[in-house]
Formats: structure tokens, sequence, C-alpha cells
């Protein structure tokens, strides 16, 4: 009896030992064909600032291109090793699973149910609805905006949740929905409106664009996280995405994602607290 324990427990022994063998236990990782093959295979879109988009020149552009070009660098020393996949969002999903692209960053909010078909990295940006005034308008911040109650005039994306989502912050404010991003901005720059509601990237982009004529009223609501993602099960793949992320905005790419984060929305990020990693308080 005493024989045969020995034994069963030697062969858990190695059992245990051989799946903790790189080579082992996830042979053919993505990992390993990125580096073989010497660049990244990025999807991406091309059409929504400040996320991806075009320059004057043609170069895609933006804040997920950036995110791309963090993990190109920490694949090979170099952010400009990538073949870019220009993609529609319902492609997103598709293009992970089937293996057409390594890596997607392309706004993308995690919910369960994308969960089920890929894996989403750490968030490498929390997204949320505000809202946009004139700086010179009559409505100096959210408080007064609810203050106001059915004075105030919103225009928003037009969208079958979009007058839920304005009343969530703002319960009595008439909502006037438009077809397109400039429209909204236009109902606000006549008058038509009083703020515009919309993403809190867009409006950081938007001010960004347009310094000291318009102002972000104070309040965010409907938070999303928004990640990369890859293909499921290939563990090694999806710890070294997160590693890079993690070190561009914890660690040695600080710099890199601060400066990335500062053209894109205009803010100045604060360095990383030094000693105790805050993100484990």
């Amino acid at each position: 009896m005493t024989s045969c324990l020995r034994t069963t427990a030697l062969s858990l022994t190695t059992v245990a030992l051989l799946a903790s063998s790189p080579a082992l236990a996830q042979e053919g990782s993505t990992l390993d064909k990125v580096l073989e093959r010497g660049y990244l295979v990025l999807g991406t879109g091309s059409t929504n600032a400040p996320w991806h988009f075009k320059s004057v020149d043609d170069k895609l552009q933006g804040f997920d291109v950036d995110m791309g070009r963090v993990v190109a660098k920490a694949l090979f020393g170099d952010p400009d090793k990538i073949e870019y996949v220009t993609q529609s969002s319902d492609a997103r999903i598709p293009n992970i699973t089937t293996g057409k692209v390594d890596l997607t960053c392309q706004f993308m909010t995690v919910t369960g149910e994308r969960a089920q078909q890929v894996a989403f990295t750490i968030p490498y940006y929390r997204e949320g609805v505000g809202l946009m005034l004139k700086a010179d308008g009559p409505y100096a911040d959210y408080a007064a905006l609810k203050a106001a109650g059915s004075d105030v005039t919103v225009s928003v994306l037009q969208n079958v949740y979009a007058e839920d989502m304005v009343h969530a912050a703002l319960p009595e404010a008439t909502v006037d929905q438009y077809e397109s991003v400039d429209l909204i901005y236009q109902a606000l720059e006549s008058g038509r409106a009083d703020a515009v509601a919309t993403d809190q990237s867009s409006l950081a982009w938007y001010m960004t664009q347009n310094p000291d004529r318009y102002v972000d009223a104070g309040y965010g609501w409907n938070p999303q996280s928004y990640s990369c993602a890859v293909a499921r099960g290939d563990h090694d793949w999806l710890q070294f995405v997160n590693t890079a992320l993690h070190e561009a905005m914890t660690g040695v790419e600080f710099d890199f994602y601060a400066a990335s984060f500062k053209t894109w929305f205009g803010a100045e990020l604060a360095p990383p607290q030094i000693g105790f990693p805050v993100e484990y308080k």
C-alpha cells in the first residue's frame, strides 16, 4: 500500500512538473509565433478619433493604435513593428477567433457575453458619459444644469437608449437626438442645446481640438472598461500583453502611455506612486 501511494505521488509530481514547463504547457503560443514572425498583427479601426483614425499623411494614429505600439515595443523594442488590419466594429471578435489578427485594440467594451468569445486584457481606459458646455454659456457646471431642471436642453447621438441615458444624470432635461456626432456639437454651438452628452473620451478630444471654447461639466456616469482582446486559451500571450499594458500604465513605459494620453485627451497624468504598488491597495 505504501509503495502504491509513493508511485501515485511521484506520478502526480511528474504531471505537475510537465504542466509547469513553458514549452509543454503552452506549445504553439501566439507569443512565440509573433516573435518568430518579427512583427505584430494588430486589428483596429480607422474612422473614430481619438481612438483610431488616419493622419493627413494617411497613417493610422490614435489611442488604440498607441496601445498596439506599446505591445510591439515590448515585443521587439520597436513600436512600429506592426502590420495593421483595419476592421469594422463587428469584425473585432471574428478576426480574433479566426486568427486573422494577433490582437485587437479598438475601443472594445468589456462584457460578460464578449468574454465568452475572446479573452480580454486588463483595461487600458475607463470610458463613461459626460456633459460638455460652452465656456461662455449660461451654465457653469453639472450642478447648475441639474438645478435648472426642465429649462435645460441636451443634445445626444440618436439611440434607443439615449433619452434614458441623459435622464440618469439630468432627470428633467429636454433631450434632443441627432443623427450624427457633428450635429450634436452644432446644436451646442448654435444655442439649440445647453449641453452635449457623449463619451468622456470624445468630449476630451473635442475640447483638446478647441481649447478654451468648451468645458467639461464635471460629472460622469455609465462607466465601462475598454480592453484589448486576444484568442481564448492562450495564457502565455494574454499574460504578455497584460504585462506590456500594465507596465505602460504603472511602470517602465509610463512616459509612453502618459504622452499618448496627453495627445489624445489633453490631460496630464500623475506619475505612478513609488513604493507599494497602488493597484493592490
